[in-house]
């Protein structure tokens, strides 16, 4: 009996219980987002006649940081499984995952419901990302390369930017104004490109921050349009764009 007392203690308080405005209560689980380390969160939120749970579009924002897709033809197949074997429910509009019940004796089993739902989507949405990612290094790394060579340019890869941090420029051309190309496959790398650049202004170092983003659906709209005011420049991969873009920056 006394191992089964101290099963539920310890069960129950690796879940953490906030209470938010408006009456939401917000459930901090041990489930986590695979790979990331990050918690899943879940919000209970009284609506009229009962209870909404939801993780507040977290799986769909996380998995687009770790570069996602979330406009595949998996996603849209394993949100019709979900709508129709699950009590939970995910909307491709909003990107969000919930589920509303009168009673308030199903809450506790409904979270783990919406939790085991964030984590499918999180895992579906990103299980083609590291090939991807690589692929699409690998393209942008052939490109430059070979502009470098062309240009009689001296090139380096994986370089160790002279800034605090330890931030690594995927590609590097030596010139009176340095080119330093990241190739962004996910919002966070896209974020590190503004990161230097702003670190470059700030030290009064030369160099040219151009930063390639696999597609504006892997990095995402906003941050891809708001990325153009905090590096030297932002584009879409296009090879014969790239390589006329590094071209007229060393002239």
């Amino acid at each position: 009996m006394e191992l089964v007392d101290d099963l539920k203690h310890t069960i129950c308080s690796l879940f953490e219980v906030h209470s938010d405005s408006n009456g939401v209560k917000r459930i901090v689980t041990p489930l986590e987002y695979p790979g990331s380390g990050d918690k899943i969160v879940i919000r209970i939120r009284p609506t009229a006649g009962g209870y909404t749970l939801d993780e507040n579009g977290e799986a769909a924002l996380y998995a687009t940081m770790a570069g996602g897709d979330l406009d595949g033809d998996n996603i849209s197949r394993w949100a019709e499984e979900l709508n129709k074997y699950s009590p939970a429910h995910y909307s491709e509009e909003d990107e969000q995952i919930n589920l509303f019940t009168k009673d308030q004796r199903l809450i506790a089993p409904y979270i783990f419901r919406v939790a085991e739902a964030a984590q499918q989507l999180f895992s579906i949405a990103t299980s083609r990302t590291e090939r991807q990612a690589n692929d699409f290094k690998e393209r942008v790394k052939e490109v430059v390369s070979q502009t470098a060579d062309k240009l009689k340019l001296a090139y380096k890869s994986d370089f160790a930017l002279p800034i605090a941090g330890g931030l690594i420029a995927d590609h590097y051309i030596d010139a009176p104004i340095p080119l330093i190309v990241i190739a962004a496959s996910s919002a966070t790398r896209l974020l590190e490109a503004e990161v230097i650049h702003m670190q470059y202004k700030m030290s009064d170092r030369v160099g040219f921050i151009l930063a390639v983003a696999e597609s504006q659906a892997a990095v995402g709209k906003k941050q891809f349009e708001r990325a153009n005011y905090y590096t030297g420049k932002t584009v879409n991969f296009i090879p014969h764009d790239l390589e006329q873009l590094i071209t007229q920056q060393m002239h």
